[in-house]
């Protein structure tokens, strides 16, 4: 689904490599390492760890966990505050991948990499456009 979302990525972004000294901004750093630790830490983390304490939140169909899903539609929920509608939409599947490498590990380095792999790849992709 992940590679989905990246094939989709041109046609729903105004595709402008980020340029290479701007890499190392204070945006940059803050979009690619700080915004990912703190998501994760927080929803993977905290919700989806304690949703799946619960025997339902374990449960799961085609391997996503009853956890993983509602923390996800509240990971989307939240960037509805401040994205566009279809960009907010479009978080939801990567966070199902994020939450599906939480369930497998029991940590949150797993989907913590990832997260920062995926937001380093879309700004630098992008040049940190917003999706239409």
């Amino acid at each position: 689904m992940g590679a989905a979302v990246w094939l989709a990525l041109p046609f729903l972004a105004v595709v402008q490599p980020l340029p290479w000294p701007h890499i190392f901004s204070l945006s940059f750093l803050v979009a690619v390492l700080w915004q990912p630790t703190v998501e994760e830490l927080l929803f993977r983390g905290c919700l989806q760890g304690w949703l799946f304490t619960h025997g339902w939140g374990r449960q799961s169909f085609v391997g996503i966990s009853i956890a993983n899903l509602l923390t996800s539609i509240v990971f989307s929920g939240a960037h509805i505050a401040t994205h566009s509608l279809p960009w907010a939409l479009s978080t939801l599947f990567p966070s199902l991948l994020f939450g599906v490498l939480r369930d497998r590990s029991g940590s949150v380095l797993p989907p913590l990499a990832l997260h920062i792999i995926y937001n380093a790849g879309y700004f630098l992709l992008t040049g940190g456009s917003s999706l239409v």
